[in-house]
């Protein structure tokens, strides 16, 4: 299974989508930068930008839907999907997407957003599995990181 971790700025608000019985899915872009730095024969290696996507379902969408917006900075915990797609000209090519499973907000919150508390939170963490099948014991509070 190939694991991923990202640190990075979203680059447009989330794209939420609702299904049945309340549920949602939440797409985001993610760009991820590599400093750019000079080698030791003087050679000036330019910054460099990656973009990512992003899927977040159930609970953690509903908090992106709240509380991510264009700007913020996030580390992200997931999984990599690959699909294969065809374009109209039968031209193939492969699709990269992070399948969001832990999420911390890294952008500090003015005074104002603080104050402001939700009523729903995220899925209960401590129901969820890991991959050697055993409970976890952690808690909503160190699976994501809520601006309040």
């Amino acid at each position: 299974m190939n694991k991923v971790m990202l640190i990075g700025n979203v680059g447009m608000e989330p794209d939420v989508r609702y299904y049945a019985a309340d549920q949602c899915v939440a797409h985001v872009r993610l760009a991820t930068t590599e400093r750019g730095y000079t080698l030791p024969n003087g050679t000036q290696v330019p910054e460099k930008t990656d973009w990512h996507s992003l899927t977040f379902s159930k609970g953690l969408a509903k908090v992106v839907e709240k509380y991510v917006h264009k700007g913020d900075k996030l580390y992200v915990e997931g999984r990599l999907r690959y699909n294969i797609i065809e374009d109209k000209r039968g031209q193939r090519a492969t699709v990269v997407d992070v399948l969001v499973e832990n999420m911390e907000m890294l952008s500090p919150r003015s005074s104002s957003q603080q104050q402001q508390k939700p009523t729903a939170s995220a899925e209960p963490a401590n129901d969820a599995k890991n991959d050697s099948g055993n409970s976890r014991s952690d808690t909503n509070e160190n699976n994501i990181n809520l601006p309040f």
